[in-house]
C-alpha cells in the first residue's frame, strides 16, 4: 500500500525474470549489476535477504549509494560487520533496519503487552524450542556463510527473551549436538541448547534444530501465571497464545498474516516519515553478541559474558501491521 518492488538482484537471471514477469516487477539486475542499480533513482532501499556471510558487503554498499537498508537477520557474521554497517548507514543519513518480521505481526506485540501490563505478574522463566528438518544442499548448513541452526532460528528465541524480560541478557551458557552419521551436519550443528541469565533474575532456555520435528513456540511463567505463543515463529501459520491463571486458560488466535508484508509496510512507513525504525542496526548487533556468547559457551563449555547497554525500544502496537495473506505465488 505504500511502496513497490522495483527490481530483484540476482545469481540466476532466468528464473528471477520469470519471477518478475509474473508479479510485474520492472527490472531484473545481476549482482555484477547491484551497484549501477544503487546509483539510480529507481530505488529507495534495499532488502538484504543474502547469505549471513554476504549481509554487510550489499548492505554498506547500499548505505554509501544513499539508500536504505533492511537486512535479514543475524544482522551480519561478527560484531566489528555489524558495527561497520551500523555506522556506515548514520554516516550516509539513511536508516538501516534489522528484519524482525515478527515485531509487525499481532500476536507477538500482544504477547508482549499481556506480560507489560502485569498479567502474568513478575516474568521468571522463559523456554523455547524452535526446530525443523532442514533439507541437504542447503546454504544454512555451510560454515562459510555462519550458518547454523542457532543462526537462522536461534535468534527467535534470543530477541523474543530479549524482549519478553526487556532487558539484556548478561550471561550465556550452552552445549551443542554435531551428529557423525549425518552428511547434513558435517560443517555446523544439528541442535543447540542455551541458557541466558538476565539481570533481574529472569532466565531463559532455548533450543534450535536443524534435525528435529517441527515445533516452534515459546512459554513465559510468572510469579503469578503463564503464557505462550505457539506457534509462534513461523510465517505460515497464525500464531496462538494462551494465557494460564488460576486453573483457567484464555486463548486468542490471531489473523494469518503476511508477515514479510506487513514488515515492508513498516519499514516504508519509517521511511516515508522520517521515523527510525524500532528494530534498528543496534537491535540487530545486540542478538549478535547474544549468538556469539552462546557459540563461544558450546565450544568451551564455559559461561560467556555478555555486555549489551539496555535499549529503551521495543515491539508496540503502534508497529503492528496487518496484511492479508496473498494467494498469487510462484516458486522457481
Amino acid at each position: 500500500g505504500n511502496s513497490r518492488i522495483e527490481a530483484i538482484v540476482t545469481g540466476d537471471l532466468v528464473k528471477a525474470q520469470k519471477l518478475a514477469d509474473f508479479h510485474g516487477i520492472p527490472q531484473v539486475v545481476s549482482y555484477a549489476d547491484y551497484d549501477t542499480l544503487l546509483a539510480s533513482d529507481t530505488i529507495d532501499a534495499v532488502y538484504v535477504a543474502l547469505p549471513n556471510s554476504m549481509h554487510a558487503d550489499y548492505a554498506i554498499r547500499a548505505a554509501k549509494a544513499g539508500k536504505h537498508i533492511m537486512v535479514e537477520k543475524p544482522l551480519a557474521v561478527s560484531v566489528a560487520e555489524s558495527e561497520a554497517m551500523i555506522a556506515a548507514a548514520k554516516e550516509a543519513g539513511v536508516f538501516l533496519m534489522t528484519a524482525y518480521r515478527l515485531h509487525n505481526e499481532p500476536g507477538t506485540v500482544a504477547l508482549l503487552e499481556k506480560i507489560r501490563t502485569g498479567a502474568i505478574g513478575k516474568p521468571l522463566f522463559f523456554q523455547s524450542v524452535f526446530a525443523f528438518q532442514m533439507a541437504p544442499g542447503n546454504h544454512r548448513l555451510k560454515a562459510e556463510h555462519w550458518g547454523g541452526a542457532l543462526q537462522d532460528v536461534g535468534v527467535y528465541c534470543v530477541n523474543a527473551a530479549r524482549h519478553v524480560f526487556s532487558e539484556e541478557p548478561v550471561e550465556a551458557t550452552a552445549t551443542k549436538h554435531q551428529p557423525a552419521g549425518d552428511p547434513r551436519f558435517a560443517e555446523v550443528e544439528a541442535s543447540i541448547a542455551a541458557t541466558l541469565r538476565f539481570p533481574s533474575g529472569g532466565i531463559a532456555q532455548i533450543i534450535a534444530s536443524f534435525g528435529a520435528a517441527a515445533v516452534d513456540g515459546y512459554r513465559v511463567t510468572g510469579s503469578e501465571a503463564e503464557i505462550e505463543l505457539d506457534p509462534g515463529y513461523r510465517f505460515e501459520t497464525a500464531t496462538t497464545m494462551r494465557l494460564r491463571r488460576n486453573g483457567a486458560v484464555e486463548e486468542t488466535v490471531f489473523p494469518q498474516v503476511d508477515q514479510f508484508g506487513g514488515q515492508v509496510a513498516y519499514f516504508s512507513d519509517c521511511i516515508n516519515s522520517g521515523t527510525p525504525p524500532e528494530a534498528d542496526g543496534e537491535e540487530g548487533l545486540c542478538d549478535m553478541r547474544v549468538l556469539l556468547a552462546i557459540e563461544e559457551a558450546a565450544k568451551t563449555g564455559k559461561p560467556v559474558a555478555i555486555n549489551s547497554p539496555a535499549r529503551a525500544q521495543h515491539p508496540s502496537p503502534d508497529m503492528v501491521r496487518e496484511r492479508p495473506v496473498t494467494a498469487k505465488r510462484l516458486l522457481v
